[in-house]
């Protein structure tokens, strides 16, 4: 596909004047297609040929050859490392997405998550084996809980999008638990919000309504009283939002919300502007995604892996989906038989005995130790009732940190949703979003989140003599949004601008977002950037600008000139996409023409 189906050579570029016979120029390799390398009658391995056998599948082997290109190891190995040089990323230089917060990945994080404790724990393990696993999730859950000042946190969830379902179906499993199913089914949505915000909520059945934008970038109480009423259910908040400014009436909003008995989810995409700064849970924030790829710097891209553990409200609490972790030291269970020994010893006067099971059945975590159990046993015996059979079967199953899967045996008023997947969600982003927490602390935390803000701040005072801002020349938080208005009659797009920062070294910014902005072009520098990256950034910006400026369109037209492959046709990409290789015609075939 690298040559089928959009214009993808070098012609017309400055780089034409010097061909080479291979294409390759220099380290930037020209690498042609799996198919294109290896041959479909050749294998890079040694097979056996099978002893005969009868098939089992019923009449639908494959009868003919599967077409895949055979290719021994060093070819398949430089191809990949060759494709892998010709991508961008965190490691290669300042990636400005904006919202997205791509900052680096530590590598003491990667160390971490290697460990063979952590790598090589499976999911089916029994829980005696895997203590460590379950102290460290619910130290990441304390984490969480604590940076939001919200009580529960569902760790399961494997994306930001993934973490909204949760949010909402917990707030769903509420609403239902109050008998207002039918009549709360509508959820407030302000235009500059994710995409993924309304199709959440109609993938679940809610009606979804639209909260409009103003000119300042703010969504404003006056326009969200006018739509509560009964049928509200919640609204999706992002704080900070998309247009990179704090929502300042968010507490506000989140009152009204609930005088009128609907909930108050937030996004939580923008969180590392606010960390250590602003408890969520203080604004009266319900249910939170909070994206461990971005806050909490375990990778990102390129379809995962993510994580989106999400934080919930003690209205929501009960509902939160399971399994999650307890410490059985700490908790109190339901009772499943006597309050208490002493009433144990009432209940067994008349016969003078007890089985341990009936002791153990009293669900108090301290007989779960030897001492505690010890305890019961001589209060019991001081009593003239004696315990028969071994307890030790029961009492070295029951370790000091449990997965619960029945909600209702932990906590009788719990309500849970269900399961959001089979087992407890992203293992390994569990550790490397812990080690960075415990290697920055709380300041460092906080600090990160400061200088995430100074960052975009600095690039905004910096270029804002030269690209315009949509609502005002003012502080922003952790981004900085510029609008196309500054390109009017230059002839270069936003498009146009974007690609020409390919030739500058640069991964673009986010483009056309949000909506409700005119050409948006979305800048995070995140705290992970020194001043020298963000001014020779700057400078470069500044360089295109005062270029886009000068109607030096040529500059972008055409860019990028110097990537791998030159412009798509994006919209013929998009609606007629070459997804399958095509031998070429035989030489000989063609040369007979």
């Amino acid at each position: 596909m690298n040559r089928q189906g959009r214009p993808s050579s070098t012609e017309g570029s400055v780089l034409a004047e010097h061909p080479t016979f291979t294409g390759n120029r220099a380290l930037a390799q020209e690498e042609p297609l799996l198919f294109e390398i290896g041959r479909a009658d050749v294998t890079g391995v040694d097979l056996d040929e099978p002893e005969a056998f009868t098939p089992r599948l019923g009449g639908l082997e494959r009868t003919v050859p599967i077409g895949l290109p055979g290719l021994s190891e060093p070819e398949t190995m430089r191809h990949y490392v060759r494709l892998s040089q010709q991508n961008y990323g965190i490691d290669t230089g300042l990636f400005p997405l904006g919202s997205c917060t791509m900052k680096h990945n530590a590598r003491l994080n990667e160390k971490m998550a290697r460990l063979p404790g952590f790598g090589d724990v499976h999911p089916l393990q029994p829980v005696s084996t895997v203590q460590g696993a379950l102290e460290l999730m619910a130290e990441l859950s304390r984490y969480l809980t604590e940076l939001t000042g919200m009580p529960a946190v569902a760790l399961q969830p494997k994306a930001g999008a993934h973490g909204e379902l949760c949010g909402l179906m917990a707030i769903k499993a509420a609403i239902a638990a109050r008998g207002e199913a039918e009549t709360r089914n509508v959820v407030l949505v302000p235009e500059s919000a994710h995409g993924t915000n309304p199709a959440t909520a109609a993938l679940i059945g809610f009606k979804v309504r639209s909260v409009p934008a103003r000119d300042d970038g703010w969504v404003h109480i006056a326009d969200v009283r006018p739509l509560l009423g009964p049928d509200i259910a919640a609204i999706m908040l992002t704080n900070p939002n998309t247009c990179g400014l704090f929502e300042p009436r968010a507490k506000m909003i989140a009152d009204a919300l609930h005088e009128c008995g609907g909930y108050f989810y937030c996004d939580g995409a923008n969180f590392n502007a606010i960390v250590g700064k602003v408890r969520p849970g203080d604004l009266g924030v319900d249910a939170m995604h909070i994206n461990l790829h971005k806050t909490f710097s375990t990778p990102h891209g390129g379809g995962g892996p993510g994580a989106g553990p999400v934080v919930l409200s003690e209205r929501l609490a009960p509902y939160a989906p399971v399994p999650f972790v307890v410490d059985v030291e700490e908790v109190s269970y339901k009772d499943a038989g006597p309050a208490s020994v002493s009433a144990l010893v009432e209940a067994a006067r008349g016969r003078g005995t007890v089985t341990s099971d009936e002791v153990l059945a009293l669900r108090k975590p301290e007989l779960f130790s030897k001492d505690g159990w010890d305890a019961a046993v001589a209060e019991l015996r001081a009593a003239g009732i004696e315990v028969t059979g071994d307890p030790s079967p029961l009492v070295v199953r029951h370790s000091s940190l449990d997965l619960i899967e029945d909600a209702a045996w932990y906590d009788e008023d719990a309500q849970p949703f269900g399961r959001m997947v089979a087992f407890h969600g992203q293992m390994g982003m569990f550790v490397r979003a812990l080690a960075y927490m415990l290697s920055h602390g709380a300041d460092g935390m906080r600090q990160a989140s400061e200088d995430a803000v100074l960052g975009a701040n600095y690039i905004r005072a910096s270029l804002s003599d030269l690209m315009s801002l949509p609502f005002g020349d003012k502080p922003c938080m952790h981004e900085v949004l510029f609008d196309d208005t500054w390109l009017a009659d230059t002839g270069v797009t936003t498009l146009d601008f974007a690609k020409a920062m390919i030739d500058e070294g640069y991964h673009p910014m986010t483009m056309y977002f949000p909506l409700v902005v005119h050409g948006a072009m979305l800048i995070e520098p995140t705290e992970s950037e020194s001043k020298a990256s963000l001014d020779l950034f700057i400078a470069a910006m500044r360089d295109l600008a005062m270029a886009a400026k000068a109607k030096q369109t040529e500059r972008f037209k055409g860019a990028p000139f110097h990537a791998p492959r030159r412009r798509l046709d994006e919209t013929g990409a998009a609606r007629k996409p070459v997804l399958r290789w095509t031998p070429p015609a035989p030489v000989a075939a063609q040369a007979a023409e």
